[in-house]
């Protein structure tokens, strides 16, 4: 149970708690009236307001910041093999390249670290055949002269960057994590993978999109979350029209792709 300092304080989150549960199950209502493909639920963000969920969750990397990233490498674009058949539906999970364990960020936006761990981990499975938990806690800590900024936001390329550079990222068990910036303690004995180099996929090409998580595995993607729809999904098809394509907020791993089919509605989404 949350403690707070006093009853003025108590009462004032009791408050956008009610409303937001007043929101939540109004949503969940026209939800089961099929008006939506997706419904909501209480969660740890729910006496918060929405300014104060996004600067504790969001990713608030300044793009100003300098960067030791290879300009090239960040430039490289990556391009579909023509007539590359593409499957109806993928799902890595069932392929074993992606871990069943459900990260929890905590109050700090380290989800560029988490995307970059997972899409790499995808990558080692299928090199090698073994699913290692990578640290995110060790590109919070150590990357920032790649530009990126612990637990105030970063960018997954400059992760790749750091690990590519630094000859690898250790693993979740020998490094894990803390929800917070601290000092690096990476140990080379302890790496559980390395990259190579990492290419972006064009800006708004979902058939480039879909080809890449069918052919290369799980992917890493940037999208706008700044939504009370977003913070407190619970299942279904997120579905929001309010999002915006010009700029992003937060990162996460695509695992698969499928179709959503009830008989009335039919939808495509990412996994």
């Amino acid at each position: 149970m949350k403690q707070y300092v006093n009853v003025e304080e108590e009462n004032y989150r009791q408050t956008i708690f009610n409303d937001r549960a007043a929101m939540i199950n109004q949503h969940n209502l026209e939800a089961d009236l099929g008006l939506y493909t997706y419904k909501l639920k209480i969660n740890q963000f729910a006496d918060m307001t929405h300014d104060e969920i996004v600067q504790t969750m969001s990713n608030k990397f300044q793009k100003s910041r300098t960067t030791k990233m290879s300009t090239k490498s960040n430039r490289n674009v990556f391009r579909p093999p023509p007539n590359t058949p593409i499957p109806a539906a993928v799902d890595w999970r069932e392929k074993g390249a992606v871990t069943s364990i459900i990260e929890s960020q905590g109050q700090c936006a380290s989800d560029w670290a988490y995307t970059a761990t997972t899409a790499l981990e995808g990558q080692h499975f299928l090199k090698t055949g073994k699913l290692v938990r990578l640290s995110a806690q060790n590109l919070l800590d150590c990357s920032s002269e790649f530009g990126n900024d612990g637990c105030n936001g970063g960018l997954v390329n400059a992760a790749f960057q750091y690990i590519k550079v630094n000859e690898g990222v250790d693993t979740e068990a020998s490094y894990p994590y803390e929800a917070l910036q601290g000092q690096c303690r990476f140990n080379q004995s302890t790496v559980g993978a390395t990259d190579t180099g990492f290419v972006n996929i064009a800006k708004g090409n979902e058939t480039a999109l879909q080809i890449a998580i069918a052919t290369v595995g799980p992917i890493g993607i940037a999208v706008d979350d700044l939504h009370d729809s977003f913070f407190f999904y619970a299942s279904g098809v997120y579905d929001e029209p309010a999002c915006i394509t010009t700029d992003w907020s937060h990162t996460m791993t695509i695992v698969g792709y499928d179709t959503f089919n009830n008989g009335t509605t039919k939808q495509d989404y990412y996994n």
